[in-house]
């Protein structure tokens, strides 16, 4: 395959988690960012001016996805567009290639890479039908504090004493900043197929030995949970139904708000290790927390994001206007705050692109790809099935690749039990 010198990219989306794309580019090497394709024509144009203030390339907006791939400066595309539409963009990414409208060598996808098993399948077997290098963004695999308190547990405690056998993750925040987040149908889910995704392949991520393929883990059982526990109270459906112009009804079709999991595999030499997950819309505090940890037989790590060196107290005589300038989801402007003052980096935006960049130019797959975000999604699904079953499944699943959660169909109602 011909290597590149630079790449040239192209996002589909100009919303937020663009913008959190865009702002981790300051600290990518060998590729800029040339143009973004989006259905609001102004929001592609805020998202361009950014680029262009950051001087991360001379992004220019597009109105349709296959005028932006044609463009031969192009070389991969970042779909960061709402869930429901990447099949779709991946489907147009690979008519135009195979038409010889485009000549892009790679394609990297936000999280999920589908709403279900049939449809990350669907995008795996596309990225492969055209010969496109994939990656999976997942960006907590990337977060400086993970990879390297990886790097020091295998390195000094696993050498010596065992490996890691309990992973635990979470995340939670107060809810999605989009109306489509909420939809089940649009979304793919609620909080577990929107936020436990990380959770589930962070973990995989540190169980799984320094340069071994994620494989070498097998799931052999998985035990989940959800509820509906603040979003469907009336008060608080209201606020849901009121932001998206009373399309969001959580009194009769709610999403869950919190979800938990709990992942059984055996290791390469049939050793047991656990998962446990935990994640939530209904968290407030600061705002997004993030923590890992991971045990081993005599050693453990701990990661927090809210941990941070940097606070900052306001009196309540410091009045401001709500916004997300000390930590995504914020929930204050008073009080002791706590500052990730890069999340970008922090948060393994900037890592993560970087990979994905180094590993298109050299012609290569990324480490984390299309195949991780399909093992990520069956993995949901199994935990979905496990929760409306209420019983623990195990591996392999019959029936996972037909499987739709009950909350994806709209039809789930826990008050209605």
């Amino acid at each position: 395959m011909k290597t590149h010198k630079r790449l040239g990219v192209g996002f589909v989306g100009g919303g937020f988690i663009t913008r959190f794309h865009l702002r981790s580019w300051v600290g990518v090497r060998d590729a800029d960012v040339l143009g973004i394709v989006d259905p609001d024509e102004a929001r592609a144009g805020e998202a361009c001016a950014l680029a262009k203030k950051l001087r991360i390339g001379d992004a220019r907006p597009y109105k349709s996805l296959t005028k932006m791939i044609e463009n031969p400066d192009i070389d991969a595309v970042w779909i960061c567009s709402p869930n429901y539409t990447r099949l779709e963009v991946m489907e147009e990414i690979v008519h135009a290639r195979q038409k010889g409208r485009a000549k892009l060598i790679g394609v990297a996808c936000e999280k999920p890479l589908g709403r279900n098993v049939r449809e990350a399948k669907a995008m795996l077997g596309l990225a492969r039908k055209a010969d496109l290098l994939d990656g999976y963004l997942e960006n907590q695999v990337f977060c400086p504090d993970v990879v390297r308190g990886k790097e020091i547990v295998w390195a000094r405690g696993a050498r010596l004493c065992g490996r890691p056998y309990l992973a635990r993750a979470a995340e939670e925040h107060s809810g999605p900043h989009m109306p489509w987040f909420w939809e089940g149908p649009l979304q793919g889910g609620g909080v577990l197929n929107d936020m436990m995704c990380h959770s589930v392949e962070e973990a995989r991520f540190m169980l799984t030995p320094p340069g071994a393929e994620r494989g070498v883990l097998t799931p052999v059982k998985i035990t989940a949970h959800t509820a509906c526990l603040k979003w469907q109270n009336p008060k608080y459906a209201k606020v849901l139904a009121d932001n998206s112009g009373g399309k969001t009804d959580y009194i009769n079709r709610p999403a869950e708000d919190f979800a938990r999991s709990l992942v059984e595999y055996r290791d390469e030499k049939g050793s047991p290790l656990i998962v446990e997950t935990t994640t939530s819309w209904c968290y407030v505090g600061a705002g997004v927390r993030l923590s890992m940890e991971l045990l081993g037989p005599e050693y453990s790590l701990a990661i927090n994001n809210l941990d941070a060196g940097l606070k900052i107290f306001f009196s309540r005589n410091v009045k401001s206007a709500a916004g997300e300038d000390m930590v995504e989801k914020q929930n204050a402007e008073a009080g002791l705050m706590p500052v990730v003052s890069s999340e970008e980096t922090e948060y393994g935006y900037t890592a993560e692109n970087r990979h994905m960049v180094e590993s298109f130019l050299d012609g290569k797959r990324p480490d984390e790809n299309f195949s991780d975000g399909l093992n990520v999604t069956e993995l949901l699904m199994a935990a979905y099935m496990s929760a409306e079953r209420e019983k623990t499944v195990t591996f392999p699943v019959a029936g996972l690749e037909e499987f739709i959660p009950a909350v994806a169909k709209g039809t789930w109602n826990p008050r209605k039990k």
